[in-house]
């Protein structure tokens, strides 16, 4: 691939990128105006008929690796795994 098709790659990959940002705020406006109504009606579940949909508490448990640092430093550097991974970026 020549440094031009790149380039032209590149340009459609960014414009790819804004589309989808553009996206993804829609997407999450609309989501925000179905939780507050839900809110607003005081339900977790609304059930359309052909759609239902689930706004619901979940309880969930994390490992707080920063406290458990600080007291168990030793412990916690016993158990460190370095992983290699690549990172793609467009700057």
């Amino acid at each position: 691939m020549r440094n031009n098709e790149i380039r032209q790659t590149v340009n459609e990959l960014q414009n790819l990128y804004a589309k989808a940002d553009e996206l993804k705020a829609m997407i999450t406006a609309r989501e925000a105006l179905i939780k507050e109504e839900m809110d607003a009606r005081e339900t977790e579940v609304l059930d359309l008929g052909n759609v239902i949909i689930r706004f619901t508490s979940v309880l969930s448990n994390r490992f707080d690796t920063t406290a458990f640092k600080k007291l168990h430093t030793d412990l916690y550097n016993n158990f460190i795994k370095q992983v290699v991974s690549r990172r793609f970026q467009i700057a």
